[in-house]
């Protein structure tokens, strides 16, 4: 896996989800992805030591399409609340809170504010 550019951690993590997979501990199929709650698939994926919650939580955005996902501690979505709202840089507990208003809708309004960042950097943006 090294010859892949996967460090001796991550390649660590990934052998150790594939024994939990194999061994049924843990189910990854999509049917019972699917069925499963934000929390019960973050309990399960978080005891592959290597797997935290902000990993789980781009899981459940981006491969599960889950809309209500706010990834608090992710900086992007930190640094893009704060060019959005025109704030002061939020800390992840105070973003934890301030996101409660958009729910059930929280996955989208942190892709605008991952892309906020984004815009930020882009001569032709206009504030």
């Amino acid at each position: 896996m090294s010859a892949l550019g996967l460090s001796r951690a991550k390649a660590s993590c990934i052998l150790e989800l594939s024994q939990k997979v194999n061994e049924g501990s843990i189910d990854m199929t999509p049917e019972t992805l699917s069925l499963q709650s934000n929390e019960v698939i973050t309990k399960n994926l978080c005891r592959v030591k290597g797997i935290g919650p902000w990993t789980v939580q781009m899981l459940l955005i981006f491969q599960l399409s889950r809309k209500d996902v706010w990834p608090a501690t992710d900086l992007g979505v930190r640094k893009g609340y704060s060019l959005a709202w025109r704030t002061d840089l939020p800390t992840a507990k105070e973003l934890e809170e301030l996101g409660d208003k958009f729910r059930p809708y929280r996955s989208l309004v942190a892709w605008y504010c991952w892309r906020a960042t984004e815009l930020k950097d882009d001569p032709d943006y206009i504030v």
